[in-house]
């Protein structure tokens, strides 16, 4: 990689970044697709990324989380730059998804379901639909989702990441896994992989 700008950095820095974060390009780039839902924004927003770890890495302490490192940098840049060009997020209402379950709406269409709903329902889907799921999500809900079970952080690693409060991660991948999970409900019950009650009338019941 050539310098993007003139950096002070030490050979050895310019090694370790070639070396330890050039590999992390992918997850950097699924994270901005998720976040801008455009190729060529989440394309711009990783360059962007990139320039400013590149700029930073004399400050990176070595043998710390680079990865969580990147994201947090990541979501600054898509925070301080690309949220702006958007209109207003998207919101859910907490009455929405506080009852929601889906276990128990495989439940209450089939009485004889034993399985978790991920072998009902993830198995039933193919890729792109969990990722038009998860497309879905509202902002906040979608990044803390996508951090945590795409790409394995830790609350401690999300919080800092988020820059929020550990329990605001915990609250917000909640209700952003309760969105996710209402939002595969539905996409089963539309290629009839489940029965909903808008086919039947009776929830099951």
């Amino acid at each position: 990689m050539a310098d993007p700008v003139p950096v002070d950095l030490t050979e050895d820095e310019k090694r370790r970044f070639q070396e330890e974060a050039l590999p992390l390009l992918d997850s950097l780039y699924g994270a901005a697709l998720r976040m801008t839902r455009k190729p060529q924004d989440a394309e711009d927003l990783v360059q962007e990324t990139m320039l400013r770890a590149y700029r930073a890495f004399d400050r990176f302490e070595a043998g710390t989380n680079l990865k969580a490192w990147l994201f947090r940098i990541l979501t600054n840049a898509y925070i301080n730059t690309y949220r702006k060009k958007q209109r207003e997020p998207q919101k859910v209402s907490a009455d929405e998804l506080q009852d929601f379950d889906l276990y128990r709406e495989l439940k209450n269409h089939d009485p004889q379901f034993s399985e978790t709903p991920e072998n009902i329902v993830l198995d039933s889907l193919v890729d792109s639909d969990i990722t038009e799921a998860i497309d879905d999500l509202p902002e906040q809900f979608r990044l803390a989702v996508v951090l945590s079970d795409v790409e394995q952080f830790s609350y401690a690693e999300m919080a800092e990441i988020m820059d929020v409060p550990m329990g605001t991660v915990m609250s917000r991948l909640h209700r952003g896994r309760k969105a996710l999970q209402k939002r595969l409900w539905e996409l089963a019950r539309d290629r009839g992989i489940v029965k909903g009650p808008s086919e039947d009338g009776h929830g099951g019941r």
